[in-house]
């Protein structure tokens, strides 16, 4: 899996990135949690702590950033999330929502299941909700009920894709979310969602101040691409790379079976080239990987037509991996359109590569056999594999300690290792990318064997 340094985002340190995190006020009520003493096999005992706030992660760890620093200059830190010895809000009052934005996702179920069972079984927390379809479910004129969400409500959804509360994109009112949100006495708002709602969490924290509201906002970030800054894996992304494989697998048989053939997989990745990347180096039978972030040529000497060819040529099938976004500038003559929730839809470029591979070869008067595979909506649609899973718990474990601490206007993640708080200011409008001179992509390159694929 991508470590934190593959990606764009760690230059950002260096600008002073404000990493402290915002709070409704001072915690004062003892935390129901108990401290669970263990004794080891010689005989000392151990006892569960809880985290302070003042126990930190730093933001970046390599030798050139803090060597960097200047005299006197402070490294940046993550504030580490965990549970508190005293929490802000009372359980046997407090009352808790959760919603799931935009699109499906492996593991969402598991998310939802680990905030409701950890606030009910360990924080005694009586009054939590589900969201149904998203931002629309605040808005009255959708008409859509909050749903109780009981641990029995809950316990098998892990087993599901999906989510339970459903989901839907697109904007609403900021007002009339915090409107409901007040109306209803929500205290603590749980969103599970990706860059949009990232965006929507923004607005809805900066409404909450205005109104002078204590209600806290905590983001699970949810992006099947893995392209949310400051989160070293999103959860679904494991489960997205397993299903990938078994399409390119597919694809590979296929391209043995017929003398010239080409597999050809559409995996997801709008911006960055994740699970294209890992799953071509969890199954090592992919010959070019086309990703958003690597400039590629069809036409000319060193275009990605003329080296299929060639490999065809040499071994008489090969198998390419695109991601959705890549090769965006072979659209840029079309008419741009959004989604919803406003973000432009890339052109097919799985459809477009079929087309001009069969083309570029009845041209040539070379038969070739191609099979396109586009798996994109059965791996979102896929409940959460085991590790995935298992990460989804630790992700709401880590939610709901943070807002019954009173923090807000946070998403939860993991970074070096550690599950942190990171302002939502701090992640929302940057996105992480993979970089190009990063071992993963380097990896992906002597695995695959394919040059540059750009005329220069």
């Amino acid at each position: 899996m991508p470590s934190p340094r593959d990606n764009k985002v760690l230059p950002l340190v260096h600008d002073r990135l404000d990493a402290s995190i915002p709070c409704l006020g001072e915690a004062k009520v003892d935390s129901p949690l108990k401290t669970i003493p263990m004794v080891t096999r010689d005989g000392r005992v151990i006892e569960k702590s809880f985290v302070r706030d003042m126990d930190q992660v730093l933001v970046d760890d390599t030798r050139a950033y803090l060597s960097g620093l200047k005299p006197g200059q402070e490294p940046l830190y993550f504030e580490m999330a965990g549970p508190r010895a005293k929490i802000y809000f009372d359980p046997s009052k407090v009352h808790c929502a959760i919603a799931t934005c935009g699109g499906l996702c492996p593991g969402t179920n598991d998310v939802i299941r680990a905030v409701v069972l950890e606030l009910h079984y360990l924080y005694n927390v009586r009054h939590i909700y589900g969201v149904r379809y998203g931002f629309q479910g605040f808005i009255p004129k959708y008409g859509h009920d909050l749903v109780e969400l009981k641990p029995e409500a809950v316990a098998d959804i892990h087993t599901f894709g999906g989510t339970i509360l459903s989901s839907s994109r697109g904007p609403q009112d900021v007002c009339e979310i915090v409107d409901a949100l007040d109306r209803d006495n929500i205290r603590i708002l749980f969103l599970i969602g990706g860059d949009g709602t990232l965006r929507a969490a923004d607005k809805i924290c900066d409404e909450i101040n205005c109104r002078e509201l204590r209600i806290a906002v905590i983001v699970i970030p949810k992006t099947i691409d893995n392209d949310i800054a400051f989160v070293s894996r999103s959860f679904g992304f494991d489960t997205a790379v397993e299903m990938a494989t078994n399409a390119i697998r597919a694809a590979h048989t296929e391209a043995l079976g017929a003398p010239n053939g080409i597999g050809l997989v559409k995996l997801m990745g709008r911006y960055s080239g994740f699970i294209a990347a890992n799953a071509c180096l969890a199954l090592r039978e992919v010959n070019f990987v086309l990703v958003p972030e690597a400039d590629f040529d069809l036409e000319g000497e060193n275009g990605l037509l003329q080296a299929l060819e060639d490999r065809l040529k040499q071994r008489g099938h090969a198998v390419i991996v695109a991601a959705e976004g890549a090769g965006q500038k072979f659209f840029c003559g079309e008419n741009l359109i959004c989604d919803p929730s406003g973000n432009v839809k890339p052109g097919d470029i799985g459809v477009f590569l079929s087309e001009q591979i069969k083309n570029f070869f009845q041209n040539r008067a070379m038969e070739v056999t191609l099979k396109y595979i586009d798996p994109s909506y059965l791996i979102r649609s896929m409940p959460a594999n085991y590790n995935d899973s298992i990460y989804c718990g630790f992700l709401g474990q880590n939610a709901v300690h943070a807002g019954m601490a009173g923090k807000t206007a946070i998403l939860v993640s993991r970074w070096h290792s550690h599950y942190v708080h990171i302002p939502i200011k701090a992640a929302v409008g940057k996105r992480r990318e993979l970089e190009l001179d990063s071992p993963l992509w380097r990896s992906v390159l002597e695995s695959t064997g394919q040059p540059s694929l750009k005329n220069l």
